[in-house]
Protein backbone atom coordinates (compact mmCIF):
# COMPACT_ATOMS: atom_id res chain seq x y z
CA UNK A 1 0.00 0.00 0.00
CA UNK A 2 2.74 2.32 -0.59
CA UNK A 3 0.42 4.99 -2.13
CA UNK A 4 -1.92 4.92 1.39
CA UNK A 5 -0.82 8.41 2.19
CA UNK A 6 -1.24 9.26 6.19
CA UNK A 7 -1.35 13.28 6.62
CA UNK A 8 -0.54 13.78 10.20
CA UNK A 9 0.17 16.13 12.46
CA UNK A 10 1.75 16.51 16.05
CA UNK A 11 -0.84 19.37 17.18
CA UNK A 12 -3.79 21.08 16.10
CA UNK A 13 -4.16 24.35 14.10
CA UNK A 14 -1.15 23.84 11.77
CA UNK A 15 -3.25 23.05 8.76
CA UNK A 16 -2.99 20.06 8.34
CA UNK A 17 -6.80 19.31 6.84
CA UNK A 18 -6.28 22.21 4.30
CA UNK A 19 -3.20 20.59 3.61
CA UNK A 20 -4.96 17.42 2.80
CA UNK A 21 -7.44 18.86 0.35
CA UNK A 22 -5.51 20.51 -1.21
CA UNK A 23 -3.15 17.75 -1.98
CA UNK A 24 -6.15 15.47 -2.60
CA UNK A 25 -7.15 17.71 -5.28
CA UNK A 26 -3.80 18.16 -6.85
CA UNK A 27 -3.19 14.44 -7.27
CA UNK A 28 -6.89 14.60 -8.60
CA UNK A 29 -6.17 17.47 -11.29
CA UNK A 30 -2.72 15.05 -12.76
CA UNK A 31 -5.82 12.44 -13.80
CA UNK A 32 -5.10 9.92 -10.87
CA UNK A 33 -7.85 8.85 -9.14
CA UNK A 34 -7.94 9.82 -5.50
CA UNK A 35 -9.84 8.87 -2.43
CA UNK A 36 -9.42 11.03 0.18
CA UNK A 37 -10.43 10.00 4.05
CA UNK A 38 -10.78 11.86 7.16
CA UNK A 39 -10.16 9.89 10.19
CA UNK A 40 -9.90 12.77 12.47
CA UNK A 41 -12.46 10.83 14.58
CA UNK A 42 -14.83 13.00 16.13
CA UNK A 43 -13.64 15.95 15.24
CA UNK A 44 -14.42 15.84 11.02
CA UNK A 45 -13.70 18.91 9.42
CA UNK A 46 -12.53 17.53 5.69
CA UNK A 47 -15.61 18.12 4.29
CA UNK A 48 -16.09 21.60 4.94
CA UNK A 49 -12.83 21.89 3.78
CA UNK A 50 -13.75 20.73 0.50
CA UNK A 51 -17.67 22.24 0.24
CA UNK A 52 -18.83 18.46 0.55
CA UNK A 53 -20.84 18.88 4.26
CA UNK A 54 -24.14 18.25 2.60
CA UNK A 55 -23.26 15.24 0.48
CA UNK A 56 -22.10 13.38 3.19
CA UNK A 57 -25.11 10.28 3.95
CA UNK A 58 -22.99 7.60 5.25
CA UNK A 59 -19.02 7.47 6.95
CA UNK A 60 -16.23 5.03 7.51
CA UNK A 61 -18.03 3.64 11.14
CA UNK A 62 -20.87 2.78 8.28
CA UNK A 63 -19.13 0.77 5.93
CA UNK A 64 -16.59 -1.01 8.60
CA UNK A 65 -19.89 -2.39 10.59
CA UNK A 66 -21.32 -3.12 7.46
CA UNK A 67 -24.29 -0.57 7.44
CA UNK A 68 -23.26 -0.22 3.38
CA UNK A 69 -20.80 -0.86 1.24
CA UNK A 70 -17.75 1.55 0.70
CA UNK A 71 -18.92 2.40 -2.56
CA UNK A 72 -21.99 4.01 -1.23
CA UNK A 73 -20.01 5.59 0.98
CA UNK A 74 -17.72 7.71 -1.11
CA UNK A 75 -18.42 10.89 -2.10
CA UNK A 76 -17.64 12.22 -5.74
CA UNK A 77 -16.43 15.44 -5.84
CA UNK A 78 -18.42 16.73 -9.45
CA UNK A 79 -15.15 19.52 -9.63
CA UNK A 80 -12.91 16.78 -9.85
CA UNK A 81 -14.26 13.97 -11.61
CA UNK A 82 -11.54 11.62 -9.80
CA UNK A 83 -11.71 12.84 -6.57
CA UNK A 84 -13.27 10.57 -3.73
CA UNK A 85 -14.54 11.84 -0.58
CA UNK A 86 -15.13 9.37 3.11
CA UNK A 87 -15.86 10.93 5.85
CA UNK A 88 -15.84 9.84 9.12
CA UNK A 89 -18.37 10.09 12.65
CA UNK A 90 -18.58 13.12 14.39
CA UNK A 91 -19.04 10.70 17.45
CA UNK A 92 -15.90 8.79 18.60
CA UNK A 93 -18.76 6.48 20.74
CA UNK A 94 -19.98 4.79 17.26
CA UNK A 95 -16.24 4.08 15.59
CA UNK A 96 -16.16 0.69 17.39
CA UNK A 97 -13.37 -0.74 14.61
CA UNK A 98 -10.21 -2.68 15.24
CA UNK A 99 -7.00 -1.71 13.50
CA UNK A 100 -7.08 -4.57 11.07
CA UNK A 101 -10.73 -3.48 10.09
CA UNK A 102 -8.78 -0.16 9.74
CA UNK A 103 -6.10 -1.89 7.82
CA UNK A 104 -8.95 -3.69 5.77
CA UNK A 105 -10.96 -0.69 4.60
CA UNK A 106 -7.76 1.24 3.56
CA UNK A 107 -6.54 -1.99 1.69
CA UNK A 108 -9.90 -1.84 -0.22
CA UNK A 109 -9.60 1.57 -1.19
CA UNK A 110 -6.14 0.94 -2.58
CA UNK A 111 -7.47 -1.87 -4.66
CA UNK A 112 -10.47 0.90 -6.06
CA UNK A 113 -7.75 4.62 -6.61
CA UNK A 114 -4.51 5.46 -7.26
CA UNK A 115 -3.88 7.45 -4.21
CA UNK A 116 -5.73 7.18 -1.23
CA UNK A 117 -4.95 10.16 1.20
CA UNK A 118 -6.02 9.56 5.13
CA UNK A 119 -5.96 12.58 6.85
CA UNK A 120 -5.51 12.05 10.44
CA UNK A 121 -5.97 12.78 14.02
CA UNK A 122 -3.86 15.44 15.60
CA UNK A 123 -1.44 14.55 18.54
CA UNK A 124 -0.29 11.45 19.27
CA UNK A 125 -3.43 9.68 20.84
CA UNK A 126 -5.36 6.17 20.74
CA UNK A 127 -7.31 7.68 17.96
CA UNK A 128 -4.03 8.22 16.27
CA UNK A 129 -3.07 4.53 17.00
CA UNK A 130 -5.99 3.66 14.84
CA UNK A 131 -5.56 5.95 11.60
CA UNK A 132 -2.48 4.80 10.93
CA UNK A 133 -3.38 1.47 11.11
CA UNK A 134 -1.37 -0.31 7.98
CA UNK A 135 -0.07 2.26 6.45
CA UNK A 136 3.51 2.77 5.63
CA UNK A 137 3.99 6.30 4.32
CA UNK A 138 3.51 9.61 6.15
CA UNK A 139 3.59 13.52 5.85
CA UNK A 140 4.18 15.10 8.66
CA UNK A 141 2.42 18.76 8.71
CA UNK A 142 4.26 21.29 11.38
CA UNK A 143 4.72 25.21 11.36
CA UNK A 144 7.79 26.75 12.02
CA UNK A 145 7.28 26.87 16.01
CA UNK A 146 8.90 25.45 19.20
CA UNK A 147 5.91 23.85 20.29
CA UNK A 148 5.01 22.50 16.77
CA UNK A 149 8.09 20.82 16.02
CA UNK A 150 8.91 19.41 19.37
CA UNK A 151 5.21 18.07 18.91
CA UNK A 152 6.33 16.82 15.08
CA UNK A 153 9.47 15.47 15.77
CA UNK A 154 7.47 12.82 18.62
CA UNK A 155 4.82 12.15 16.17
CA UNK A 156 7.44 11.12 13.62
CA UNK A 157 8.78 8.98 16.90
CA UNK A 158 5.32 7.60 17.14
CA UNK A 159 4.74 7.09 13.55
CA UNK A 160 8.28 5.29 13.42
CA UNK A 161 7.69 2.80 16.49
CA UNK A 162 4.10 1.99 14.34
CA UNK A 163 5.98 0.86 11.40
CA UNK A 164 5.37 3.85 9.34
CA UNK A 165 8.72 3.73 7.63
CA UNK A 166 8.45 6.13 4.56
CA UNK A 167 8.00 9.44 6.80
CA UNK A 168 8.93 13.40 5.47
CA UNK A 169 7.37 16.70 6.98
CA UNK A 170 6.15 20.17 5.14
CA UNK A 171 6.46 23.56 7.26
CA UNK A 172 3.61 25.22 6.77
CA UNK A 173 2.18 28.65 7.14
CA UNK A 174 5.93 29.77 6.62
CA UNK A 175 6.51 33.65 7.55
CA UNK A 176 10.12 34.14 5.84
CA UNK A 177 10.50 37.89 7.75
CA UNK A 178 9.77 36.54 10.85
CA UNK A 179 11.94 33.48 10.25
CA UNK A 180 14.80 35.80 9.07
CA UNK A 181 14.16 38.14 12.12
CA UNK A 182 14.66 35.25 14.50
CA UNK A 183 11.39 35.56 15.65
CA UNK A 184 10.48 31.83 14.64
CA UNK A 185 13.17 29.34 13.96
CA UNK A 186 15.05 29.56 10.70
CA UNK A 187 15.15 26.82 8.19
CA UNK A 188 18.92 25.81 9.31
CA UNK A 189 17.07 25.21 12.69
CA UNK A 190 14.09 23.39 11.45
CA UNK A 191 16.46 20.60 9.61
CA UNK A 192 18.81 20.11 12.93
CA UNK A 193 15.38 19.40 14.74
CA UNK A 194 13.64 17.50 12.18
CA UNK A 195 15.53 13.94 11.65
CA UNK A 196 13.40 13.55 8.15
CA UNK A 197 13.23 14.71 4.53
CA UNK A 198 11.77 18.41 4.00
CA UNK A 199 9.46 17.91 0.80
CA UNK A 200 7.73 21.19 1.11
CA UNK A 201 7.30 24.45 2.48
CA UNK A 202 4.35 26.34 1.93
CA UNK A 203 4.47 30.55 2.82
CA UNK A 204 1.70 31.90 5.47
CA UNK A 205 -0.97 33.10 2.79
CA UNK A 206 -4.22 34.04 4.09
CA UNK A 207 -5.95 33.21 0.79
CA UNK A 208 -4.92 29.38 1.36
CA UNK A 209 -7.32 29.39 4.68
CA UNK A 210 -10.03 31.93 3.05
CA UNK A 211 -10.64 29.45 0.07
CA UNK A 212 -10.22 26.46 2.48
CA UNK A 213 -13.34 27.82 4.70
CA UNK A 214 -15.71 28.36 1.19
CA UNK A 215 -15.09 24.87 0.79
CA UNK A 216 -12.62 25.35 -2.11
CA UNK A 217 -9.30 24.00 -2.30
CA UNK A 218 -6.95 26.61 -4.07
CA UNK A 219 -5.30 24.61 -6.39
CA UNK A 220 -8.68 24.43 -8.22
CA UNK A 221 -7.68 28.32 -8.82
CA UNK A 222 -5.25 27.04 -11.58
CA UNK A 223 -1.95 29.02 -12.61
CA UNK A 224 -1.02 30.21 -9.34
CA UNK A 225 2.20 29.94 -7.22
CA UNK A 226 0.54 27.62 -4.82
CA UNK A 227 -1.23 25.26 -7.06
CA UNK A 228 2.86 24.90 -8.53
CA UNK A 229 3.87 23.74 -5.02
CA UNK A 230 1.31 21.69 -4.41
CA UNK A 231 2.46 20.08 -7.42
CA UNK A 232 5.71 19.59 -6.56
CA UNK A 233 5.22 18.57 -2.72
CA UNK A 234 2.63 16.07 -4.64
CA UNK A 235 5.77 14.69 -6.90
CA UNK A 236 7.94 14.63 -3.61
CA UNK A 237 6.09 12.62 -1.86
CA UNK A 238 5.10 9.97 -4.80
CA UNK A 239 9.07 9.74 -4.54
CA UNK A 240 9.19 8.16 -1.14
Amino acid sequence: MSRVIFVASGKGGVGKSVFSANLGATFADKGLSVALVDMNIGLRNLDLYLGLESKVVFDSADVISGVVPLKRALVRDKRLQALYFLSTTQRKEKFAATEEQVARLYAQLAGMHDIVIIDGPAGVTQELRLASSGVSKAVIVTTPEHVSLRDADMMDQTLRSRGVMKRAYVVNKANKAFMGDGILPSFETITTLMKLPLIGVIQQDDAIHLSANKGYPIVLQRGNYIERNFSKISDRILSL
